[in-house]
């Protein structure tokens, strides 16, 4: 039996097709990284929020794709006179994905088990300034703070910030739960995540009902399912040799972004001999960055000579100070006394821009004499040797978080920079919020950790995404390491 009511058989079958088009509302997108956990509160580690979020995750302010920080679960909020105590209120009818209420007995419970004494929240200086948190009634929070702090509302934006539950939190590294606009469903360790439409979001519903994350971290596997199709889109695309090739398949779409990713040679400041300034001074003349972002990113990335994003207008271009001078170099090792250079690890992890720039700067090194002994590391052990155990002479690694100077008035941070005159300057800065006194301190901040050589300063992570030409509410930029699908939609 035939059916011919469309006129014949391929007008019924192209009729079908654009109908699927248009009602898609499934996602495939793939990402280089896989969480090690999902428990965006207790690690490091930027994959979490590259999968969870806004997505699963929400917190009393978010980022938006610009880097502008709006209301989140807290729908506003009063600062006192003084600018101590913020007193947020609440979304009504906000629920978890378990379907129990969230309310300020939540907004408590989060905010002070980050800033516990035993917490182990990766950005746990973020709180430190909190010294009360009160409930007022079931959608109003009090936050007090010990002095005023002119990042508090950024601060909450991160996700190190969001908002969790106790009933909850002992499973939350394997079974996620939320707020967010998808819920969890489940993970196959080493290849995906899957997701889907919270139905009871007290927010507006998303167009996407179902995404999958597919965790690929080989570059030639990456182009490969992406170019047959078998992902939608690949956030961070991993190969930007390949971008070309992209651009020219009316297909895909490749949006190239910024990010918040100072990539740096992170020296362990604590380490013989890269305690000594004139050591490391002499490290950072030896790398050439532009070799650096051309050899292993394909020329994509602006060079740094700090750990401050250029697209900032507090930026100050600081690479004179580490250009590219071999035999400054040499000489700064001899007077050193390592007129034969020295040896050192170079711990990488996964991501393309550390295991093929490591090959780079390993070269640049060896060509001054410094000899380093590269290891391979997967995310897990480079969190547990390198930032938890600080068990390295050197590391790659891009820190996407925004606005995190701050991290080198933390002694006990990975690269154990220890300069109390650093961290008076930072509680300064964290105290002042007039925008021209807080923009000369930031500026200040920018030009010590630059003289004082902490780490080799590499360049400004690029973001390339490669994408179906039909896919509309991608981020472009990466504000913070986050894949927001809360916007996403397949064009009709």
């Amino acid at each position: 039996m035939t059916f011919r009511t469309l006129g014949s058989v391929a007008g019924l079958a192209m009729f079908a097709a654009l109908s699927a088009q248009a009602q898609q509302t499934d996602l495939t997108i793939a990402l280089q990284l896989e969480p090690p956990h999902l428990d965006p509160t207790s690690a490091a580690a930027g994959a979490i929020d590259s999968v969870l979020y806004a997505n699963v995750f929400e917190g009393l302010t978010r980022f938006m794709s610009d880097g502008s920080v709006v209301p989140g679960l807290a729908k506003s909020w009063d600062i006192s006179e003084d600018g101590t105590v913020y007193t947020f209120h609440l979304h009504d009818g906000v629920v978890f994905h378990d379907g129990t209420t969230m309310d300020a007995e939540d907004v408590k419970f989060s905010l002070d088990r980050a800033r516990a004494e035993d917490s182990v929240n990766a950005q746990k200086a973020l709180f430190a300034g909190i010294t009360d948190v009160t409930v007022v009634d079931p959608l109003t929070v009090q936050v007090t703070l010990s002095q005023p702090d002119g990042n508090f509302l950024f601060n909450m934006a991160w996700g190190d910030a969001v908002i969790v539950a106790p009933e909850t939190i002992d499973g939350i590294k394997q079974t996620p739960i939320g707020t967010g606009a998808f819920h969890f469903v489940d993970w196959t360790q080493g290849d995906s995540i899957r997701l889907e439409r919270f139905g009871e979001y007290w927010g507006a519903p998303p167009a996407l009902e179902t995404a999958t994350f597919k965790f690929i971290s080989d570059p030639t596997a990456a182009f490969a399912a992406m170019m047959a199709q078998d992902i939608d889109a690949f956030a961070g695309f991993p190969a930007p040799e390949n971008l070309p090739l992209f651009e020219a398949d009316p297909r895909f779409q490749v949006l190239v972004g910024s990010t918040e990713g100072e990539t740096i040679l992170a020296m362990n400041n604590k380490q013989p001999p890269l305690d000594n300034v004139m050591v490391r001074e002499a490290v950072a003349h030896a790398i050439d960055r532009q070799a650096i972002i051309d050899g292993a990113m394909f020329g994509l990335g602006t060079p740094i000579g700090t750990h401050f994003a250029p697209h900032n207008p507090d930026y100050v271009d600081l690479t004179g100070l580490s250009n590219y001078d071999p035999a400054k170099s040499k000489a700064l090792l001899a007077e050193a006394g390592y007129p034969d250079g020295f040896t050192t690890t170079l711990k990488l992890p996964p991501p393309s821009y550390a295991r093929r720039g490591g090959e780079i700067i390993a070269a640049q090194l060896r060509a001054v004499g410094i000899q380093t002994e590269i290891t391979n590391l997967e995310w897990a052990q480079w969190l547990e040797e390198v930032f938890r155990g600080k068990d390295f002479g050197m590391t790659i690694v891009s820190h996407t978080e925004p606005f995190d100077i701050g991290i080198y008035a933390r002694p006990d941070y990975y690269f154990q920079y220890d300069n109390p005159a650093f961290q008076d300057l930072m509680k300064t800065l964290t105290a002042t919020t007039d925008p021209a006194k807080r923009s000369e301190l930031i500026k200040e901040a920018e030009t010590v950790i630059a003289k004082d050589y902490v780490n080799g300063y590499l360049f400004q992570l690029a973001f390339p995404t490669v994408a179906d030409a039909r896919l509309r509410g991608l981020w472009q930029n990466a504000p913070t390491q986050a894949t927001d699908l809360t916007g996403v939609s397949w064009a009709e």
